[in-house]
């Protein structure tokens, strides 16, 4: 048993250890003859009372970027009782965030010139890392006051601790891949599922060629598909963007190798000479015919120069120095005559893609007093539930014989037109649809509706759509139609123009 004044001395020893506003409030209050162990504990009940009025007034938690206020230019937290501002581990950790205080180990982060030191706690990495757990507590641990990492971008790298430290992600469109790349290297699979997840957000023909490189070297096989898909469909945006330029040798192959690329082969020529002048120039070459066949090296072969046309292969490839004067002499042969020459290029066209048709009517009719046009507009609005790339569109031709029609199609979303053509078309008199399509196939985004119009000028009454259908399903993609307030020529859900969507997907 612990006697009274022993107890009484213990309490006198945490009275002392009080602040001094506590202990003079003590001293101002001597009517009370309560014994100090009891005081002690009425004036921690008070405190604590008084902290949770405090904290319902701030709210429920303090933000990352308030414990940013409460550290000095040392980058410290100032005072010496901050573990009573954050309530939770995680708000604490976050005060860690990029902090020297605690801090057993600095990193060397970046290449020589651009190098950053930055602050490290062991524990923390190693929760959020098995890389950095086997680096601090492995068996082969090597206990370093500083680690250099040269192949990582700082910002990256920063972007990787506040992850860790905070459970935050930063992502921007200038900084995703190197904090994709610092996410594989140390192994945190949901900071590299944002980033992938990202990248496929953002993913476009201008970066396709790029992202498709990337997503190989990081080995990310839904993101190459979802690259794949967009060179395909628009595969003359994506091989005239800067992106194809900054692609790797490999990449350059596959495309070259692959079969459904939605383009001419004289578009594929063109840019691949663009490659190989910039490929020249990473290599410190002169951008010299001879270089330019240097760097290309068996790739050349794989552009398909015998499937091109006759005219573009006289007015480009033959014309471009590129080719040597026996491979053009015998290409030429290979076009005219009856015993063809061998080639070492390979001849058979490519497949390219076939197009899909949603068809959102059951049956047409025709009248005599309806859908006659006059710069009238046909519109109707749809989703979809996958990403696809809108073509063109099936219109009815003439429902009295054979006539001409113009026709301007338009593709928009939000009043922002985002494809448009203008185009003729002949109708035999039949229910047939006929394709009028875009210069380049659009890109849509699942969820999202948009609004597809047409405004058709001829002098002869088309068939029209009935029994139209909300929702259908063509493939693996369904399509939602709902009515438009553009349409002024009587198109809507149910019946009128605009039977068919033409899209690759």
């Amino acid at each position: 048993m612990v006697d009274a004044k022993s107890r009484n001395m213990k309490c006198l020893t945490f009275f002392l250890m009080l602040p001094e506003a506590v202990k003079k409030s003590k001293k101002a209050s001597k009517a009370s003859r309560l014994p100090v162990c009891y005081e002690i504990l009425t004036l921690r009940k008070r405190m604590a009372a008084e902290m949770y009025s405090a904290k319902k007034v701030a709210g429920p938690s303090l933000s990352v970027q308030s414990h940013q206020q409460n550290l000095n230019n040392n980058n410290t937290v100032q005072g010496s009782n901050w573990q009573g501002l954050y309530p939770t581990i995680r708000e604490r950790n976050a005060v860690m965030f990029n902090n020297d205080l605690m801090a057993d180990v600095h990193f060397l982060v970046g290449p020589q010139g651009g190098t950053q030191r930055l602050p490290g706690h062991k524990y923390v990495l190693a929760v959020g890392s098995s890389v950095f757990h086997a680096m601090f507590y492995g068996e082969l641990a090597e206990d370093k006051e500083e680690i250099r990492i040269p192949d990582v971008e700082p910002v990256a790298f920063l972007a990787m601790l506040k992850y860790i430290y905070c459970d935050e992600i930063e992502l921007a469109a200038d900084t995703v891949l190197a904090i994709l790349y610092a996410a594989k290297k140390y192994i945190v699979p949901h900071l590299a599922r944002a980033c992938v997840n990202f990248l496929e957000t953002s993913l476009s023909a201008k970066n396709a060629c790029v992202l498709l490189s990337q997503s190989c070297l990081f080995e990310e096989p839904e993101l190459t598909q979802r690259c794949w898909e967009v060179i395909d469909a628009q595969a003359e945006l994506a091989l005239k963007s800067e992106g194809f330029c900054d692609i790797d040798y490999q990449t350059l192959q596959s495309i070259l190798n692959r079969e459904t690329l939605n383009t001419k082969e004289i578009t594929l020529f063109e840019a691949v000479l663009n490659w190989a002048e910039e490929e020249c120039q990473r290599q410190e070459l002169s951008t010299s015919i001879d270089n330019k066949r240097k760097v290309l090296g068996k790739a050349l072969y794989l552009i398909r120069i015998p499937a091109m046309s006759l005219d573009d292969f006289a007015n480009g490839a033959a014309q471009s120095g590129v080719l040597t004067l026996n491979e053009t002499n015998d290409i030429f042969l290979w076009y005219t005559a009856v015993k063809k020459p061998e080639l070492e290029f390979v001849c058979r066209p490519r497949k390219g893609l076939a197009p899909q048709r949603c068809h959102r009517f059951q049956s047409c009719a025709y009248r005599s007093n309806q859908w006659r046009y006059r710069g009238r507009c046909d519109s109707i609005q749809f989703a979809v539930d996958r990403r696809v790339f809108i073509a063109g569109f099936g219109l009815y031709g003439s429902s009295c014989g054979s006539a001409e029609y113009s026709a301007t199609i338009e593709l928009k979303h939000q009043g922002h037109i985002l494809g448009q053509n203008f185009s003729k078309f002949y109708s035999d008199g039949s229910s047939n649809t006929f394709p009028v399509w875009f210069e380049h196939p659009v890109q849509i985004e699942p969820d999202t509706f948009y609004t597809a119009s047409v405004v058709l000028d001829g002098n002869e009454l088309s068939y029209f759509g009935q029994e139209g259908m909300t929702e259908v399903q063509c493939g693996k993609v369904t399509f939602q139609f709902q009515c438009s307030s553009d349409s002024t020529n009587g198109t809507g859900v149910q019946g009128g123009q605009l039977p068919e969507l033409i899209f690759y997907g």
